[in-house]
């Protein structure tokens, strides 16, 4: 009987935010009608939550929900870097043991498996502050990388350069790389160029990615989850996508045409104007419902009866925060958007972008 030996792939990137885990995610559907037994770890995981007394990161318990792992939870994120841990290292130093328990975890996750992919966190670097950097732990499994990116030529190339150059000091092979988020009007001149360039340099392309909106949208209640917002209507419709912010702080006769689909209304509670305006603005393509998909009114500040009311019966989230205006509008355009297992548009999104645009032959046989 042939024996298989177990392949393992360490998916990194240049930075946080790149797309490691829409990779790790479209490569395990992808290549598991190849490699029947699939594993999944994330060694050191920093966004994490509490699961059953445990603190697991999120894309871990992302992967086991949407690709059916089951290699035990805890191991497939051994290490939480929850508040205080570098601190508490640097005070007491703990590399030996921190190593033991990725090691041990490891080897638990890859027990009978065909293929175990390993993500990583932020560039090659980072970790580096208790002894854990991205390339040491590679090199502790002993697995080939691939590198994540994003964007356009120069920034991208550079940053794999010096991504592989940290790799390379430990030992660790760089299989090749993928450029991710690629805006589709500059895709055919960035595939060609970044092909091109990082061949001059030696490095092997494995695909590159289009951007798609669809990735980056969050929800209602991701708002809600990732600030300290407070609903006040609208519970039924918190899974409703955003696409679209507008900021109320102009004459709603002006404000009219900024009202897209899919849009959230940033404005001040007392605003009763640009509210009502908002209330009366529905979908060409449907005239019972409206273009926003959820208010978040700002300065603490709660409308009037008769407008909550209005509110209330239009079905869409509204959210109140303390902060003003400019406060909130920053807050959410600097959440960072995960997929999280009930997104079934952007699961399926990720393992289409990847089937179509990343060569899982080479992937397959560089392992």
């Amino acid at each position: 009987m042939r024996s298989f030996k177990m392949k393992k792939i360490f998916i990194a990137a240049t930075k946080q935010n790149d797309g490691k885990t829409t990779v790790s995610l479209g490569l395990i559907t992808n290549l598991k009608n190849r490699f029947q037994k699939v594993g999944f770890i994330k060694p050191i995981g920093q966004r994490y939550l509490e699961e059953e007394g445990l603190k697991i990161d999120e894309d871990s318990l992302l992967i086991e929900e949407v690709c059916g792992i089951k290699c035990g939870l805890k191991d497939m994120s051994p290490i939480a870097v929850e508040k205080g841990f570098t601190e508490k290292y640097i005070a007491q130093p703990r590399k030996q043991i921190i190593s033991a328990q990725i090691k041990q975890a490891f080897g638990r996750v890859s027990k009978g498996q065909n293929l175990v992919v390993i993500e990583g966190t932020g560039h090659a670097g980072v970790g580096s502050v208790f002894d854990h950097s991205n390339a040491y732990v590679a090199r502790l499994l002993g697995s080939k990388v691939i590198i994540i990116s994003s964007g356009g030529i120069g920034r991208p190339i550079d940053e794999i350069l010096l991504n592989k150059a940290l790799f390379e000091k430990e030992g660790v092979k760089v299989l090749g790389v993928i450029v991710n988020k690629v805006l589709p009007s500059k895709f055919d001149k960035i595939n060609q160029l970044v092909r091109k360039g990082l061949k001059r340099k030696g490095i092997d392309v494995l695909g590159v990615i289009p951007y798609n909106s669809i990735l980056s949208l969050p929800t209602i209640e991701q708002i809600l989850e990732e600030t300290d917002f407070e609903l006040l209507c609208g519970k039924e419709a918190l899974e409703s996508y955003i696409s679209n912010v507008i900021v109320g702080a102009m004459e709603p006769r002006d404000a009219i045409k900024y009202i897209l689909d899919d849009s959230l209304l940033i404005t001040p509670g007392d605003r009763e104007d640009m509210i009502k305006t908002a209330l009366e603005c529905y979908r060409r393509d449907d005239e019972k419902r409206l273009k926003v998909s959820g208010i978040v009114l700002s300065g603490g500040i709660t409308p009037e009866k008769s407008t909550m009311d209005l509110l209330a019966k239009a079905k869409i989230p509204v959210l109140l925060a303390q902060d003003d205006t400019y406060l909130v509008t920053s807050t959410i355009h600097d959440l960072t958007v995960k997929i999280r297992p009930c997104d079934i548009l952007k699961i399926n999104t990720a393992i289409q972008l990847i089937k179509d645009n990343v060569d899982l032959d080479a992937i397959s046989k560089g392992m």
